[in-house]
């Protein structure tokens, strides 16, 4: 009985509740002249504030042209723009300027959803090594990472070397798919100097005889001791992760001032993959195994970070431009 009355308040508070907010909603356009969109706008910086507004405002209206708006194909933004314009009966002649600030956020929340989708189908795709593009990225990888020193086999204990568990890449490309692959291969291609740096930190694992304190005393170099590729499947886990719970919207809708592409996802991966390596430092693991406590320690932070509307882990950049200078 007690449940049910409270799932009967909750209702109850759930109607007022919207029922109010409309009604304050058409209090205020009455008193302003303006719809929630073009208070939005013209209220709001661009970036991240002023497109999840709106997004939100779309998604919550009750319109269901409005509502699908936000789901619309790429080509079709423009007659979208002019419906939302109609519907609210707004003059774009009056308002110039709120068209190209809703195009702009709708080009970001549309591409947005269609990265998700790339990104999905690309984890979904195995690796084949019987694909000859499949094993051209990934010789590219070692190509990349080993410049001096040619694969002897392609099947071969050399792949350990930069971090692989086996002999034989593609068993570890599992859990990611292409997704991991195309990563990798990225950041050791557009992010040489970081890629390589982080590969030669990884291959020094700490002389276990030692104490900290006699580690300390001799004054060794930090050495962290892990699996580069391994980690960088993992990283791409997480990125992954960022991207289809929406957290990373913050980020993209501040960088991309349009669509956010793949490229832009790439990017991003660069830039946890060489901020995970300087917390793993800070973090000053006994081991290997402290890796999932330290993984989901850095995840949080970055979802910490990521509240801020003003956040942008990377600098701004545009999806032509190489990988910026971290």
């Amino acid at each position: 009985a007690s449940s049910f009355a409270r799932m009967f308040v909750q209702v109850c508070l759930y109607f007022y509740c919207k029922c109010l907010w409309r009604c304050l909603k058409f209090v205020v356009r009455k008193l302003t002249g303006q719809c929630e969109l073009q208070r939005i706008c013209y209220n709001t910086k661009p970036g991240a504030a002023r497109t999840m507004k709106i997004e939100a405002s779309l998604k919550g209206s009750k319109s269901k042209r409005l509502q699908t708006s936000v789901s619309v194909h790429p080509d079709a933004i423009e007659k979208t723009i002019d419906d939302i314009m109609e519907l609210k009966r707004i003059n774009p002649d009056v308002n110039p300027q709120l068209g190209v600030s809703l195009q702009a956020c709708l080009l970001q929340i549309v591409g947005y959803r269609n990265l998700i989708a790339e990104v999905e189908k690309l984890r979904r795709e195995p690796y084949d090594s019987e694909n000859p593009q499949h094993e051209e990225m990934l010789l590219k990888l070692w190509k990349c990472l080993k410049p001096s020193s040619p694969l002897k086999a392609r099947i071969s204990k050399q792949w350990c070397e930069i971090g692989f568990q086996g002999d034989d890449p593609k068993t570890d490309f599992r859990g990611m798919g292409l997704l991991g692959l195309y990563n990798l291969v990225y950041f050791a291609e557009w992010d040489t100097e970081i890629a390589l740096q982080v590969l030669s930190d990884s291959l020094h694992p700490k002389y276990s005889h030692l104490s900290k304190a006699e580690w300390e005393k001799k004054k060794f170099d930090k050495a962290i001791g892990y699996s580069f590729a391994i980690v960088g499947i993992n990283i791409t886990d997480l990125a992954y992760n960022l991207l289809v719970s929406g957290a990373l919207k913050t980020h993209f809708y501040n960088v991309a001032p349009e669509a956010p592409t793949l490229t832009h996802f790439q990017q991003t991966f660069c830039y946890l993959m060489h901020e995970f390596h300087k917390f793993w430092i800070e973090e000053d693991p006994l081991d290997i195994m402290e890796f999932n406590r330290v993984r989901e320690k850095f995840h949080k932070r970055i979802l910490k970070q990521l509240q801020n509307p003003e956040m942008a882990l990377c600098p701004h950049f545009a999806a032509s431009e190489n990988l910026i200078n971290m």
